[in-house]
C-alpha cells in the first residue's frame, strides 16, 4: 500500500515553509521555503507567491492527501464583495492601531473585554486594526465584505479562492480566531457585537470555525491533487505547540521575531490586566499566551553593537557574573506588547565603570530578554495555570547563553528540541489527524532534545536577577 503524505505550511512573518511528511510515521519526505517581504504591511499576494515558490521547491502537492496551514496571527486581511483584497494586510507587529486599542478598552472596560473574549485589546489584535481602518480609511472599511486572518486567506486560496468557493468558503479554527478580539476561546463562538463595536457598526462576513480534526475544504487542482483535504489550519503558536506534541503543564517558549510564552492547559484565562491573552489551542484545549515584541532581535542588535557574531555574544555573556553586577537591559527596542507600551523604548540601568564592558552588556541583554519571559510565566501561574517544564524553540533558543541561563532565570527545567520547522510540522500533524479521522493527533516520534536542569544555587541566582530586573523595568519611557 502506498504511503499517504501530508503537507504542513508555515506562513510566518518572514517566510513561508513547506514540509511534506508521511502521515503515519511523521517521517520528513521533502521540504521547501521562500521569503516574505519586510515590513509590517504586506499585500497577501506576496504570501501566495512565496507559497507557490516553496511548494515547487518541496516537490509539489500532486501526491499529498491533506494540507494544514499554520500562520502568523492577528493580521488583518480585508476582502471586498468579489473576493479582492481591499488594502495591504496589517501584520501583528504593526502598532499604528495603538490608540484604537486604548479607545476600545476605554469604551468597554478591561474587565468586560477579559470576561467576553479572554483578552484585553492591544495594537496586535485584528479588532483594533479594524477600528483603525474604520477611522483612518473609512472608504476601505465600507468596501470590506469579509475579514479573515493570514492563514485563513492562504487556505482559501488553496481551495481555489472566490472563483471556486466564494467568500462563504473562508474557514478558520478556534486557535487563530481567538486572537482577533471578537472570538471567545471559552465559548467557541464569535462575538459579533464586539466586531461591530470595533468596526464602527460594520458587520462583515467572518470565516466559519471548523473543529480541530474536521476538513474545512479541499485542494484546488491548480495547487496539486484535486480533492486533497484542507485541515482547519491554526495560528502559528498553536501550530508550534501541536508540532512539539506539547501536553498539559508544558510551556512553549518561542524566541523568534516575537517572544511567546504559551501554556497548554484546560484552564480558560480571563486576565483583565491584559498581560495574558486567553487563546485556544489547535486540539480543543486552551493556550493562554504572553507575547513580547522583543525577542531574538535583542540578541541580534546586541551582537551588532558589540561587533561579534552570536557565538561571540554567548561567550561574552557567559564570561560575566550572574546579574551582570547590577547592569540591567530593559529590552523594549521596538515598543512593547506585554506590557502594553507600544511607544516605549529600551533602557540600560546600572552603568558604572565596572559594568561598562562588552561582557556585562552581553549578559544584561540575555538576562533582560529572559526576565521579560519569566514575568510571563509568573503571570500564567497567577491565573491558575500549571507550569511543569519549558520547551524552548526558535532562533534565539540556539544561543548557548540563552540555553544555559534560561533554567536559572525561568526557575524550572528547560528542554530545547532540535531546531526544526515546528509550525509547519504542526500543520502537517493536523492534516494527518484530519486524514485519519481519529480522536487525537497521531503520535509522531520527536528527535532527542537537550535538557537543562536547575539546581538550588542556580534557582537562587535567578531569583536575584529577576528581583533586580523588577526594580527597573517600569522606569523606561513610554509607559
Amino acid at each position: 500500500m502506498a504511503k499517504k503524505l501530508v503537507a504542513g505550511i508555515d506562513t510566518s512573518t518572514q517566510s513561508c515553509k513547506v514540509v511534506v511528511r508521511d502521515a503515519e510515521s511523521g517521517e520528513l519526505v521533502r521540504e521547501g521555503r521562500a521569503s516574505h517581504p519586510d515590513g509590517t504591511e504586506v499585500h497577501p499576494r506576496e504570501w501566495e507567491r512565496a507559497l507557490r515558490e516553496a511548494v515547487t521547491q518541496a516537490g509539489g502537492l500532486d501526491d499529498v492527501d491533506a494540507v494544514g496551514v499554520g500562520g502568523q496571527q492577528h493580521g488583518m486581511v480585508c476582502l471586498d464583495s468579489r473576493g479582492e483584497v481591499v488594502r495591504p494586510a496589517l501584520l501583528w507587529n504593526d502598532t499604528r492601531s495603538a490608540q484604537a486599542a486604548r479607545d476600545l478598552v476605554s469604551e468597554l472596560g478591561a474587565q468586560a473585554w477579559a470576561d467576553a473574549v479572554g483578552l484585553v485589546p492591544v495594537a496586535s489584535f485584528t479588532g483594533t486594526k479594524l477600528r483603525w481602518l474604520a477611522d483612518a480609511e473609512p472608504q476601505n472599511a465600507d468596501r470590506t465584505a469579509a475579514v479573515c486572518l493570514p492563514h485563513d486567506w492562504l487556505t482559501w486560496r488553496l481551495a481555489g479562492g472566490f472563483e471556486a468557493v466564494g467568500l462563504e468558503g473562508l474557514f478558520t479554527d478556534a486557535g487563530d480566531a481567538s486572537g482577533t478580539a471578537y472570538f471567545s476561546a471559552e465559548s467557541g463562538e464569535y462575538r459579533r457585537d464586539l466586531l461591530e463595536l470595533a468596526f464602527r457598526g460594520r458587520s462583515p462576513l467572518l470565516p466559519r470555525v471548523v473543529a480541530p480534526s474536521e476538513a474545512g475544504g479541499t485542494l484546488s487542482a491548480s495547487w496539486g491533487r484535486e480533492g486533497a483535504l484542507l485541515a482547519p489550519g491554526t495560528g502559528d503558536n498553536a501550530a508550534a505547540a501541536l508540532g512539539l506534541a506539547a501536553r498539559e503543564g508544558d510551556v512553549v517558549l518561542s524566541l523568534g521575531t516575537s517572544g511567546v510564552v504559551g501554556a497548554v492547559t484546560e484552564t480558560a484565562v480571563h486576565d483583565a490586566s491584559g498581560t495574558i491573552a486567553g487563546f485556544a489551542d489547535a486540539t480543543g484545549r486552551h493556550l493562554p499566551l504572553v507575547v513580547t515584541l522583543n525577542a531574538a532581535q535583542v540578541l541580534d542588535a546586541t551582537a551588532k553593537l558589540l561587533g561579534v557574531d552570536h557565538a561571540g555574544l554567548a561567550d561574552l555573556a557567559l564570561s560575566a557574573p550572574s546579574g551582570a553586577d547590577g547592569l540591567v537591559l530593559v529590552p523594549y527596542l521596538q515598543g512593547e506588547r506585554t506590557p502594553n507600551r507600544p511607544e516605549a523604548t529600551g533602557a540600560m540601568h546600572g552603568l558604572t565603570l565596572k559594568t561598562m564592558t562588552p561582557a556585562h552588556v552581553a549578559r544584561a541583554a540575555v538576562e533582560g530578554l529572559l526576565c521579560g519571559l519569566a514575568d510571563g510565566i509568573a503571570a500564567l501561574e497567577a491565573q491558575g495555570v500549571s507550569v511543569r517544564r519549558v520547551l524552548m524553540v526558535g532562533g534565539g533558543a540556539r544561543s548557548a547563553a540563552v540555553q544555559q541561563l534560561a533554567p536559572s532565570v525561568l526557575g524550572r527545567q528547560v528542554v530545547v528540541p532540535q531546531p526544526g520547522e515546528y509550525v509547519a510540522d504542526g500543520g502537517a500533524r493536523q492534516a494527518a489527524w484530519v486524514l485519519s479521522g481519529a480522536d487525537a493527533p497521531p503520535e509522531w516520534s520527536l528527535a532527542p532534545a537537550q535538557v537543562f536542569d536547575l539546581d538550588d544555587d542556580a534557582r537562587a541566582s535567578g531569583e536575584r536577577v529577576r528581583a533586580r530586573y523588577a526594580e527597573v523595568r517600569d522606569l523606561t519611557d513610554g509607559i
